[in-house]
């Protein structure tokens, strides 16, 4: 579904991405790890086109979007969930969701509102809420929803746990599996390994730019040695 080849990207001078390297299976799970400045976040915006590639490729479905406009990469397929949420705050719950609306797409069963609102049942109870009068988890879940009313195949979720009660951590877990189920692809970028280690299958840590353990979560989990020398602050 996704493979990301040999990826370099830069901020002005700064050389933050150096040679990334990560694979993506459909309905699978990939976990990208790694402390503050790591580059999670510049891994997602690059494969999204919000920040252009120096050099590497990006392979979604067999063909390289590395470079492209991120409207042009949304079409194709892929869903951006980003770590500030960006909601419409003076629209409704009902009005963000339909913001996100994109048609049909073969093979796939369309999200609509009623669907999001099973997956995340809170969001049903409060439709015509603003999206400005809603907690942090209530808009991360909104985030979330919206995304998938643009029926993607690939999803990519920065730092979806960050601030959120232990509670609402769960509750996203669970909404993460439900679409893993459905044969959703997840890359999720996430500093807390607890909530990382329950949804995903196989996670890639990075440390300054570049893929420094890639294996089966388990194997993480095993492997006190590599997290503390590239996930303990």
């Amino acid at each position: 579904m996704l493979d990301v080849t040999d990826l370099h990207a830069h901020y002005g001078r700064a050389h933050i991405l150096q040679g990334v390297t990560l694979r993506a299976g459909e309905g699978e799970v990939l976990a990208l790890l790694g402390r503050n400045g790591a580059g999670k976040s510049t891994t997602m915006k690059s494969i999204m086109g919000l920040l252009r590639p120096t050099s590497g490729a990006v392979r979604f479905r067999g063909e390289d979007i590395a470079g492209r406009e991120p409207f042009e990469i949304a079409r194709r397929g892929i869903g951006y969930v980003p770590e500030e949420r960006r909601i419409f705050t003076e629209l409704s719950v009902l009005e963000n969701l339909e913001v996100g609306r994109m048609p049909a797409r073969e093979g796939l069963a369309p999200w609509t509102a009623e669907r999001v609102f099973a997956l995340f049942p809170s969001l049903g109870a409060m439709r015509k809420r603003p999206g400005g009068r809603m907690s942090g988890g209530e808009q991360q879940m909104l985030t979330i929803g919206r995304t998938l009313m643009g029926n993607p195949r690939l999803i990519l979720l920065d730092e979806p746990s960050e601030g959120l009660a232990p509670v609402i951590i769960e509750r996203m877990a669970e909404a993460i599996l439900a679409l893993k189920r459905e044969g959703l692809t997840v890359l999720l970028s996430e500093q807390n390994l607890h909530f990382a280690r329950l949804v995903s299958d196989r996670a890639c840590v990075l440390e300054k730019g570049a893929i420094r353990w890639e294996g089966r979560m388990e194997a993480l989990m095993a492997d006190e040695a590599a997290r503390a020398q590239y996930l303990t602050v």
